[in-house]
């Protein structure tokens, strides 16, 4: 078969065919009588070969190696190939990822890009110096949300953090929207510098979010999202707020929010019946912390329970319960 009909058959080119024959990976064996090249069929099989072998990404001089050497190792080649790819792959969306942040902080014209850029280049510094800088510098226009949303999910520093997290709190767009799918992320580290980030955002429209979160598995997104409802008079993180208190996590600031909570006639009856269906079935330490708890309460709606627990066979329990009752007679 000529050159030609090989080029149409193929798919490549004469032009590279030729460049095979002078790189000795593809020769053609025969001739015809008027001295034209003739490929024979196993010819075209090594063509098909090198095709093939390219369409993994390997050079062409990998590719003569590979046909030409009895011992060569295609695992240890494949191996390689695999290790390039991923770091193509991972620098292919890391500019896909700055151009999605550079769109959606929907700028004007070329400097407003390029100001986007440079905020991008400072984020992604070593120096959490330089980070914290770029977050705090003073600006007339006001710093992109999502930028802003996704160096803090992925921030370590608690300083560039509680920067990012300030930066966040006081903008005037959709921060609940740049933030929320991170509540999802199956990364628990994502999840809690989310839920950070929302609980200091002040708008109503964070409630829903940080009810969502009471039901996340992980006990300290479970504990900002509870305390955080608990500060904002939402009767729904009682539950959560009594869990805390029995896992001994930040148990005093679950105590305080209950107590604020407990302003509400209703809320503190309500706060008084989960705390002692809580406590027979709860451990030693966590008995003793939950009757701390009801010092939080009015001495009004506590008064009877406290009586009951001076006789609690647990003697801190009772001894805590006492001290309680002495305290609120003293302050009647």
């Amino acid at each position: 078969m000529l050159i030609g009909e090989v080029a149409r058959r193929s798919g490549v080119s004469s032009r590279m065919l030729r460049h095979y024959e002078s790189l000795g990976l593809v020769r053609p064996t025969g001739r015809t009588v008027g001295g034209y090249r003739e490929y024979a069929d196993d010819d075209i099989r090594r063509i098909f070969h090198v095709e093939a072998l390219r369409s993994l990404g390997l050079s062409l001089r990998e590719i003569g190696r590979a046909l030409e050497d009895p011992g060569f190792a295609a695992p240890a080649l494949l191996g390689d190939l695999i290790r390039r790819t991923e770091e193509r792959l991972h620098r292919e969306q890391e500019l896909l990822d700055r151009l999605r942040a550079i769109d959606a902080a929907t700028p004007d014209d070329w400097p407003d890009v390029l100001r986007v850029v440079e905020l991008l280049h400072s984020l992604n510094s070593p120096s959490a110096a330089r980070r914290q800088q770029a977050v705090l510098a003073p600006t007339d226009d006001e710093l992109p949300t999502e930028i802003l949303a996704a160096a803090l999910l992925t921030e370590s520093d608690p300083n560039v953090a509680g920067a990012l997290r300030w930066a966040l709190a006081r903008s005037t767009d959709d921060v609940l929207a740049a933030l929320t799918p991170a509540l999802r992320s199956a990364d628990v580290t994502i999840r809690r510098r989310a839920v950070v980030a929302i609980a200091e955002i002040s708008t109503a429209d964070a409630v829903p979010v940080l009810t969502a979160a009471l039901k996340d598995p992980d006990l300290a997104v479970r504990k900002h999202a509870a305390l955080s409802l608990g500060a904002r008079g939402e009767r729904s993180a009682v539950p959560a707020l009594v869990a805390l208190i029995i896992e001994g996590a930040n148990d005093v600031d679950a105590a305080e929010a209950l107590g604020t909570l407990a302003a509400d006639p209703g809320t503190a009856t309500h706060i008084l019946t989960t705390l002692t269906h809580k406590l027979p079935r709860s451990s030693p330490e966590a008995r003793l912390r939950l009757v701390q708890a009801l010092g939080e309460l009015p001495p009004s709606v506590t008064h009877d329970t406290l009586v009951s627990l001076t006789h609690d066979e647990q003697t801190p329990v009772a001894l805590t319960a006492k001290a309680l009752l002495r305290a609120f007679e003293k302050m009647s």
